[in-house]
């Protein structure tokens, strides 16, 4: 081609680039795509809406477009159509008589447009857009474990959030107490990283650097993935994480635990605190009342535990609190501890000692930091004699012998308190529980015979009949002795007594024996009141006075003869051997007959 050839041919190219710059009428432009939009996984639907189609297209072909390149996928002819091999070919189908191309099981990859062309009446195109959305899962979030310092001078990693498996790629937001966070210089930072999965998904990573300060201690950090579906717009939260934040100490202080008034024998806790993160190194230290010497006390973790607390821990405690870090050193203000005590209760004299008929004085004294109340109470029984320190007792009887406990109590302090228990002895002879007994019991059967008596001085007990003998204290007076003997004629005629005897004179308690014998519904047997569950036989009670039982041995016989006596006049009577009764009976026949 010479000169004026390309002369011409270029003056064509820049008419034609004008005209289409100018819009010179008659050059038509291709129309927008059509826009389907569908799910990964679900079934595209590609209708071909051809702009001057009327009832069946007889021949129509389909494309795939990929950067301008078009590459046959389906073919239509008089209805019938043929996918031709490639990715597509077992996943099309015609729908509609032929008009709509059905794509199934669509991914990421077939985001492209699709081109259907018609050649019958005149060729025709039309081009559709397939859009292609997938969510993504929940997005996850992982937090800096090892915490930032408010000290730091460039932001550090507060958490990775990340959402995987979306499509396209979805977009993240960062919250700090439910408000968005936009990047700031040196202050916030976010960076955001995308990665393409075999499947064509998306995988996006985030991470939000920040600078931290005290505030943000409790901070609660999560991320928003926001991405769309053909449903419209929609968002995913991540879980909320706090991150640990490192900040100095300002101040230091002590708590104790219990709060309120201290007792001996209470667990005590005394707690270093501060506000910084982490936590000083503490140190307790406690100044004495008394002498006001300072000592150092053993701590663990900043705790120490007074269990149980004595009146000796009572004190002024300081902590101090070190962060090593900055080797800052704080001091908290002294607190004072109250243990509050009762002790040294003593009851004069220690040992009294009385006559009958006569009064004594006890008198109660204690030690205590705090006002003190003194209570008596009867040891046996509980019951509270007396309010105050001296206890007067007066006509004194051998009933008032026995324990009497002090009581020395501070009302102001509930559950302090400390006693101290002091037997009275009432001096006279012995006395015994019973003077006589009388006893049902078998011959040649081994008994356990029981005497108990009391007295100041402490009685002593013997039997005048041989026997395995026993010997129990009963309290600080009284005695129990238990005799084993073997039941024969002799101690069935002489009984067996029990002596006891001090320095101020005797006592006695006999026991009489009586054979059962053939009598034994008379009277109910019972165990004495000192007789063992491993006793060889039970004692057993008299019945009442022989006259009670000569007076019914008198009426049951009288009732037995008048029974006899009217079994014998009824059965006479049967036998018509009365003659008043018989004449009277043939009588009234007579009567009848008439």
């Amino acid at each position: 081609m010479g000169l004026p050839g390309l002369l011409c041919a270029l003056m064509l190219v820049v008419g034609y680039c004008s005209r289409r710059a100018a819009g010179v009428p008659g050059e038509v432009e291709q129309p927008e795509p059509e826009l389907v939009e569908v799910e990964v996984g679900h079934t595209a639907l590609l209708k071909c809406s051809l702009p001057h189609a009327q009832g069946n297209i007889s021949h129509l072909d389909w494309f795939s477009v990929h950067k301008e390149k078009q590459t046959l996928i389906f073919q239509v002819h008089k209805g019938q159509g043929q996918s031709k091999p490639g990715e597509y070919q077992h996943r099309l189908s015609l729908q509609d008589r032929g008009t709509t191309l059905a794509l199934t099981h669509v991914t990421p990859h077939d985001e492209h447009i699709f081109l259907c062309q018609g050649k019958r009446p005149r060729s025709q195109e039309y081009r559709i857009q397939l859009r292609v959305y997938k969510a993504p899962e929940e997005p996850s979030i992982q937090v800096n474990d090892l915490g930032l310092s408010v000290n730091s001078a460039e932001p550090g990693e507060i958490a990775i959030c990340v959402g995987r498996n979306g499509y396209p790629l979805p977009q993240v937001t960062w919250y700090k107490n439910s408000h968005p966070l936009i990047e700031e210089k040196n202050r916030v930072q976010i960076q955001n990283y995308q990665i393409v999965e075999s499947s064509g998904l998306y995988t996006l990573r985030s991470v939000l650097s920040a600078q931290v300060t005290k505030e943000d201690k409790d901070a609660q950090f999560y991320c928003e993935l926001n991405y769309r579906l053909p449903s419209g717009n929609h968002m995913k939260e991540s879980q909320e994480v706090t991150v640990p934040v490192f900040y100095p100490a300002e101040k230091v202080w002590l708590e104790v635990e219990p709060a309120g008034m201290l007792k001996e024998g209470d667990r005590v806790e005394i707690k270093c605190l501060a506000d910084g993160n982490p936590q000083p190194h503490f140190s307790i230290s406690k100044q004495n009342f008394s002498t006001r010497e300072t000592e150092e006390e053993t701590t663990d973790d900043g705790t120490l535990v007074l269990e149980p607390a004595q009146k000796e821990h009572s004190g002024l405690y300081q902590c101090q609190g070190l962060d090593l870090e900055t080797t800052v050193s704080l001091m908290s203000d002294p607190q004072e501890l109250l243990v509050n005590y009762v002790s040294d209760v003593q009851v004069t004299p220690e040992a009294p000692e009385s006559q009958e008929g006569s009064s004594l004085n006890l008198t109660c004294t204690a030690e205590s930091n705090q006002p003190l109340e003194f209570h008596w109470l009867r040891e046996k029984t509980g019951h509270v004699l007396h309010k105050g320190q001296v206890f007067q007792l007066h006509h004194l009887t051998r009933e008032a012998a026995g324990g009497y406990r002090c009581v020395a109590l501070v009302p102001s302090v509930p559950g302090l308190n400390r006693t101290q228990l002091v037997n009275v002895a009432i001096s006279g002879s012995p006395w015994m529980t019973v003077n006589t007994r009388k006893l049902w019991v078998k011959e040649n059967l081994v008994l356990n015979l029981s005497c108990e008596a009391s007295g100041h001085p402490r009685p002593t007990i013997s039997w005048n009949v041989n026997g395995t003998v026993s010997e129990q204290d009963q309290d600080e007076q009284s005695v129990l002795s238990v005799l084993t003997v073997l039941v024969t004629p002799e101690l069935l005629e002489t009984g067996a007594k029990c002596e006891a005897s001090n320095a101020l004179g005797k006592n006695t308690t006999i026991i009489f024996l009586e054979l059962v014998s053939n009598r034994t519904t008379i009277g109910t047997p019972t165990v004495g009141p000192h007789t063992r569950a491993n006793s060889t036989s039970t004692e057993k009670k008299l019945p009442e006075p022989e006259s009670k039982g000569v007076v019914i041995v008198a009426v049951t016989v009288c009732v037995l003869v008048l029974a006899v006596l009217g079994a014998v006049l009824y059965f006479f009577y049967k036998k018509g051997k009365l003659p008043c009764g018989r004449s009277g009976k043939q009588e009234m026949e007579r009567n009848t007959s008439i």
